[in-house]
């Protein structure tokens, strides 16, 4: 099964980096600096950030639906990130070392499955097996310690 791995796009928070301390409250975002790495995945690169760079901490609605799964959570983005840009089949770096939880949604937004994945050898077999169902439309990956939401998976 092709698929592509598609984090989110800087635009949208690009308004945000400019922003002071005090208006980022504002908008339930915090700038902060990874004091290792990992721990500080970005959503947007899809790479982790480095120790002494500094991040946005930003409160995030990644499943924008009209469903009970509607859903929003912390995520990291960094100040200077770039789009990610997958080939297909690609895991990029920020999914390769961590415990993954894996969940499979209708278009409609109701999931249908889900389950965990230790890294990339376990990942690829499961967006696979996920992806198969016709009624699959997308895949979400969270981390699966924290829950928050790493990227998305479609079909290629």
């Amino acid at each position: 099964m092709s698929f592509r791995i598609t984090g989110l796009k800087f635009a949208d928070f690009a308004a945000l980096i400019a922003l002071p301390e005090a208006e980022l409250l504002e908008h339930n975002a915090r700038r902060v600096v990874a004091d290792r790495a990992p721990g500080f995945p970005c959503r947007v690169s899809l790479i982790d950030a480095h120790p002494g760079e500094r991040v946005l901490l930003v409160n995030w609605e990644h499943l924008p639906v009209r469903s009970p799964y509607r859903s929003r959570h912390a995520i990291y983005v960094r100040e200077n990130a770039r789009d990610a840009c997958c080939e297909v089949g690609e895991v990029p770096p920020v999914l390769r070392h961590r415990l993954l939880s894996v969940r499979a949604f209708t278009a409609e937004g109701m999931m249908v499955d889900a389950d965990v994945a230790e890294g990339r050898q376990e990942l690829v077999p499961l967006i696979a097996r996920l992806l198969s169902p016709p009624q699959v439309a997308y895949l979400h990956v969270h981390n699966a310690r924290a829950g928050c939401y790493a990227a998305r998976v479609d079909r290629a």
